[in-house]
């Protein structure tokens, strides 16, 4: 677990992972049972890498919020957990939708925290000032997508990554040498607006350029829907449906490298029952030859002082 300490605040660190592109966890704590050390209304920001940034509550609780960021990045839905002493859920009703994570740790306390992801709308690079490529920017715009439309003398690529969207709309004037500019930087979506006998031409121009079959094969052309013979403006139209199609499928989250959570070594603190990071962060204890770690000093210490107990303890669980 990476635990960031900088005077940014959380918000300002929303503002700027949006900016960027960047998707990440909101985790706010919506209720509190003293003496736990977060306060309702906290917040923390989880990044994809597994780093925390803010505060919301002790050693027992951010190793657990940081496992359950995780996988709410992952299925991209929010997700309410309320994390307390094993006592606390004896005959409690819990409702449903409600992740009840019981803590072992020598504190006491509980909160209930929402945890929801956050992921950053597409960003779409038009490329072209034809009637179809200004109504698609504005189509675009229209749904919150971060759009740039540019003319191909000014197109050089440098805005793009892999989690960009990309529509050349200069048709049939510099199709081949844009497509040409957008390959290497591998973006989510490449479309190029064409027949398809002119994208077929723009494919084998890329073919004598070197570029590999796996690298064209990703460009998608004619970009857009088929929805029949249309008008420019209305071509528009199809290219943005099959744009929210493939964003609603999870085809853009998956290419973006900030919801590709880092996979972390985890282990159980034997003391308390917690499921850790594996790292030095954890407090790591070398006995006969294992490592173990632990969520914090007083779990570590009361392992040293018999190790053999606790493990004992595991192997008839």
């Amino acid at each position: 677990m990476n635990r960031a300490v900088e005077g940014i605040g959380v918000m300002e660190r929303a503002v700027e992972l949006t900016q960027k592109g960047e998707s990440f966890v909101m985790a706010t704590v919506v209720w509190r049972q003293g003496p736990s050390s977060g306060q309702s209304g906290s917040r923390a920001i989880i990044t994809a890498d597994g780093t925390l940034f803010g505060w919301i509550g002790g050693a027992c609780a951010e190793p657990v919020l940081i496992r359950e960021a995780k996988k709410v990045m992952e299925s991209g839905k929010a997700q309410l957990i309320w994390l307390g002493q094993e006592s606390d859920f004896q005959g409690m009703h819990v409702p449903d939708g409600v992740m009840s994570i019981p803590m072992a740790c020598q504190s006491e306390g509980a909160l209930q925290i929402y945890v929801e992801p956050m992921h950053s709308a597409p960003r779409l690079t038009v490329v072209g000032r034809s009637p179809m490529a200004i109504t698609l920017s504005h189509l675009a715009e229209a749904l919150d997508w971060r759009v740039e439309l540019l003319d191909l003398n000014d197109f050089d690529g440098s805005s793009i990554n892999v989690s960009s969207v990309v529509v050349i709309a200069t048709q049939g004037h510099g199709d081949e040498e844009a497509a040409e500019i957008a390959l290497p930087y591998n973006p989510a979506y490449l479309g190029v607006v064409a027949s398809h006998k002119r994208g077929q031409a723009v494919l084998s121009y890329l073919k004598d350029r070197r570029f590999t079959q796996s690298q064209i094969d990703q460009i998608k052309v004619p970009a857009g829907l088929d929805l029949g013979h249309t008008t420019h403006r209305e071509m528009a139209v199809s290219i943005l449906a099959e744009l929210v199609q493939l964003r609603a499928a999870g085809v853009f989250s998956a290419s973006v490298p900030a919801v590709q959570t880092l996979q972390v070594e985890e282990a159980i603190d034997l003391v308390c029952g917690m499921t850790v990071a594996a790292d030095k962060s954890n407090r790591p204890f070398v006995f006969e030859g294992t490592t173990y770690y632990f969520c914090a000093p007083g779990c570590r210490a009361s392992f040293e002082k018999d190790p053999t107990s606790f493990i004992n303890q595991e192997a008839k669980c």
